[in-house]
């Protein structure tokens, strides 16, 4: 007889204390040398590219003394200058580091894995999920997990936070599965959706975590392989300083264009910021709340999140969890480690409209990080993180600002120079951080001969690149004046909340997105509008008034299978794809998923597959 649950095994899990004395850090070193001296340069070299530009620009202003808005330009020039440089830098690592063949952070090493000496379990937590599209990831994931050795060690349970109706579907869905699943699979539902994904972790840590060593933790759109899965395990098994390990995910299941789009974006250009990012972390990396494994009873201690005063949207439940309990995970010394290996998958929302809901979400969180930069205990790099991750939404509303205030000066002076004034120098430069990224990227690509093949050969990447930066330009503009409202909306003291996201493909039609994009035609026409008093500014903003008049139809046109497909044969966005992620489709449609399906994850084509780290200092 099946059993929705094994015996309670219960772990205390107490609220911190962000501010007043902190608590005592485990008597390990987890902080590996030189990385000081790692971040110090990284911060010098973007210094010293922000101040050549900025410098400029103040020269090219000042020679016949500074008004209101050529200060103001400066003000919002500096900081995002300097926010763009910094990634361009990471990126410029992470591209030195991928080319000559060394993986910062951990790399694999040659062997079997071994058997796994202590126990895990997978958490996959749902709320109003497609019950077919889900289970049929558990099922293969359990499939593989069993292949790869690791069905006396681990177990699976799905969280659910669902309603009751749609839970009667994910209980009858589980009861099916677990009868003949390879590994226990357990489930269980929460009668109130209390404190939102971090609460229905924490509740089930609370229950059952003592039983359990290690918790590996998904979102209902994750897939992981299971020789990822036990090899993360073994690498928690072998190395005690690491409190948490998280993973890189790839986009899978990619059906519409806008999917296929940063399908190919991720694959090509993220590597080398997540090598950069990799290179200067080391121990001290983030969490992004997925398809990371993580010691049991270092998350119990370390991060009982409570909540904020005040009301939302800035104060109550903490949305984005994870970052901060990164940051409470090395505020008590454990070791925090991101990893660039095959095995882990997620997916991503089909069109523009369903990723600005999400990000809408993440920005809200991500500022609400701002009231913990002073929390009691944090190290530097944390709250670097948490800095980081705010600023990301703050750059917005400062890129609207700097347009508005260099074209109030040129129509003020009405004589135009490119970019209200900055030299043409500098504008050189900035094209070279914006873009420099996607040029390392597609070398990258095209350096080797099995990666330049899985993308779709030269001709292939070279067209797929050319297509994405066209795409990437008109996408800036809407992007920025959903950000600038979602923060507008924020301020005024309306919560995001967290809506269940939409994962299947579903065609948005033009009239039904013209009402939400009034103020992009409206902005769009301002800035067509300069063409009667200057042409060379109308020329300047023609990249923007095209992506903001053209946002509806380049929304709908993304939003669809048919182009998604179109573009795939005509050979467009073409990226390595996993078995795995085949077997689940395979699964939801009603087939069973066959062991060779469940064994083998991808072709390792960009990373190391995982195997046990061969062990070293506490330091790592």
């Amino acid at each position: 007889m099946i059993r929705p649950l094994p015996p309670e095994a219960p772990l205390d899990m107490p609220i911190q204390r962000l501010h007043g004395n902190p608590p005592a850090t485990i008597e390990v070193e987890t902080r590996p040398h030189g990385m000081m001296i790692k971040r110090l340069l990284l911060l010098l070299v973007t210094a010293l590219i922000s101040l050549a530009a900025s410098g400029e620009v103040r020269l090219s202003y000042s020679r016949d003394g500074l008004d209101g808005f050529e200060l103001a330009v400066l003000v919002c020039f500096v900081p995002l200058f300097s926010w763009v440089a910094f990634g361009f830098v990471v990126s410029a690592v992470g591209f030195l580091k991928l080319m000559s063949g060394e993986y910062p952070g951990f790399t694999a090493i040659p062997g079997p894995v071994p058997v796994l000496s202590q126990r895990t379990a997978v958490l996959m937590p749902v709320c109003n999920e497609g019950v077919a599209e889900t289970f049929a990831r558990v099922e293969t994931m359990a499939h593989s997990i069993a292949a790869a050795g690791g069905s006396a060690a681990i177990d699976f349970f799905v969280l659910s936070d669902s309603d009751p109706g749609h839970g009667q579907a994910e209980e009858a869905a589980w009861r099916r599965l677990a009868a003949t699943a390879p590994i226990p699979i357990y489930y269980r539902r929460r009668e109130q959706n209390v404190a939102l994904k971090p609460g229905n972790i924490a509740d089930w840590v609370r229950r059952f975590g003592a039983a359990y060593d290690t918790m590996l933790v998904l979102d209902a759109d994750s897939m992981m392989s299971g020789q990822a899965i036990v090899g993360m395990a073994a690498i928690m098994a072998q190395r005690s300083s690491i409190g948490l390990l998280q993973t890189v995910p790839r986009i899978i299941n990619a059906q519409t264009l806008f999917q296929r789009w940063m399908q190919f974006a991720s694959e090509a250009y993220g590597p080398i910021a997540t090598a950069g990012l990799l290179w200067w972390s080391g121990s001290e990396a983030n969490f992004w709340g997925h398809n990371a494994i993580m010691r049991t009873r270092a998350f119990a201690e370390s991060c009982g999140l409570p909540e904020l005063p005040g009301p939302p949207p800035f104060g109550g439940h903490l949305l984005s969890h994870d970052m901060v309990e990164s940051a409470l995970l090395r505020r008590r010394g454990w070791a925090v480690h991101m990893i660039m290996i095959d095995g882990s998958y997620e997916e991503f929302p089909p069109t523009m409209v369903d990723h600005a809901i999400r990000d809408r979400r993440w920005m809200q969180g991500n500022l609400q990080h701002l009231r913990l930069l002073g929390a009691s205990g944090l190290s530097a790099t944390s709250r670097l993180h948490l800095g980081l991750g705010a600023a990301a939404y703050l750059t917005a509303p400062g890129w609207l600002l700097l347009l508005t205030a260099s074209i109030v000066r040129a129509v003020a002076d009405k004589v135009y120079q490119p970019a209200g004034g900055m030299p043409l120098d500098v504008l050189g430069l900035t094209l070279i951080v914006l873009f420099g990224p996607k040029a390392m990227g597609a070398i990258w690509m095209l350096a080797d001969a099995r990666r330049r093949h899985a993308f779709g050969g030269v001709a292939g990447i070279l067209r797929s690149v050319g297509l994405e930066i066209v795409f990437a330009v008109l996408m800036a503009p809407v992007t920025m004046v959903m950000q600038t409202r979602a923060m507008a909306s924020l301020v005024l003291g309306l919560p995001s909340g967290w809506p269940t996201q939409k994962r299947s493909a579903h065609r948005i039609r033009v009239r039904q997105i013209l009402p939400m994009l009034r103020g992009h035609l409206a902005l769009g026409a301002l800035f067509a509008a300069t063409a009667f008093i200057d042409l060379s500014l109308a020329l300047w903003l023609l990249p923007l008034t095209l992506g903001l008049l053209g946002s509806p139809w380049l929304i709908s046109l993304t939003s669809t299978r048919q182009s998604g497909e179109g573009a795939a044969e005509r050979g467009f966005f073409r990226v390595p794809q996993p078995v795995i992620a085949q077997a689940a489709r395979d699964v939801a449609d009603g087939q069973p998923a066959p062991a060779a399906h469940a064994t083998v994850a991808s072709k390792p084509v960009s990373y190391p597959a995982v195997t046990p780290i061969a062990p070293q200092s506490a330091s790592a």
